[in-house]
């Protein structure tokens, strides 16, 4: 852990490149970090080799030339692949090195993931993140950390430089754990903001004015004051761009899938949270995959089935 921080400005690894990963490179970059950077979208690649940054042909190259190495990838499969695959980083991994996976998965993919780290004398981190796109820009996301508690200041020199917030969880799949709970609840409130929104235009009032309300009210959340689902209402938010970027419906169905696995494995009731699964699933499935879950607004609009 020493060598690593006192060689902080030494190269780090950076594998995935989408709506969040891309500004939390950034932010790195910013800080002084001089990256090695893949994607298995190659242009996403383009703007950071433009602008110096070394660009690898593979994950197993990222880990031969670095050995810190973020991961931000969209499900449990792509991390398993980026790992454990033929071009994995395993397979060139250095041992020692520090291996920190923000991606959301299952947490017992992060406990296998970490079980063959150990084997090739490496460590690895679950450190999966909130607070969405415009945080991941800003760098002030919330990083929930599980693994060896020792190597927990060597991660935080790190997320610190993308998050405001570094929290230690415990064992590795803490960190899954606590993700997966925040983003049920995020879901559960988003769909309620929604409602409530939705049944205040039908019944007659201004929706800018039904947002302050309920902002200055109990019903007040993140889903109401910081990313309100109702277009024209805030600005600088996916909602009033279309619901283009941000944080995918897609993504919001699969980390809903893992609460209901882990819900079903620790015989845990989550009723609203198993109904906003089948929204966001159904979702899906009617073409808004591809656009932000606060979109659930427009599904509920367009539904004549609710």
């Amino acid at each position: 852990m020493c060598s690593r921080s006192m060689a902080s400005k030494t190269p780090v690894g950076f594998i995935g490149l989408g709506n969040m990963g891309n500004p939390m490179a950034k932010n790195l970059i910013k800080h002084g970090y001089p990256l090695i950077l893949y994607d298995v979208f190659p242009d996403v690649c383009k703007e950071f080799k433009e602008a110096g940054e070394q660009v690898a042909s593979s994950p197993a190259d990222v880990a031969e030339k670095a050995d810190r190495i973020i991961t931000m990838l969209p499900s449990s499969m792509n991390s398993i692949e980026v790992y454990s695959g033929a071009n994995g980083i395993l397979k060139k991994v250095k041992k020692g090195s520090l291996l920190i996976d923000s991606s959301t998965i299952d947490p017992s993919v992060s406990k296998e993931l970490a079980k063959e780290v150990e084997k090739m004398g490496a460590v690895f981190m679950d450190a999966p993140v909130s607070g969405g796109v415009g945080a991941a820009r800003s760098g002030n996301l919330t990083f929930m950390v599980g693994g060896v508690e020792n190597e927990f200041a060597a991660a935080q020199e790190l997320l610190g430089c993308m998050g405001s917030n570094v929290l230690y969880c415990g064992a590795v799949g803490s960190g899954q754990s606590a993700k997966i709970c925040n983003n049920m609840l995020l879901a559960i409130s988003m769909i309620g903001t929604a409602e409530a929104m939705n049944l205040g235009i039908r019944s007659g009032l201004d929706p800018k004015l039904l947002a302050k309300i309920l902002n200055m009210s109990s019903g007040r959340c993140w889903s109401s004051d910081t990313y309100n689902p109702v277009p024209g209402v805030m600005d600088g938010v996916p909602s009033s761009n279309n619901y283009q970027g941000g944080f995918g419906t897609t993504l919001m169905a699969k980390d809903l899938g893992l609460a209901q696995d882990s819900a079903t494995s620790t015989k845990t009731p989550i009723l609203l949270g198993s109904v906003a699964h089948q929204i966001y699933r159904m979702m899906c499935s009617k073409g808004y995959s591809k656009k932000d879950f606060s979109s659930v607004f427009q599904y509920l609009r367009e539904e004549e089935t609710f």
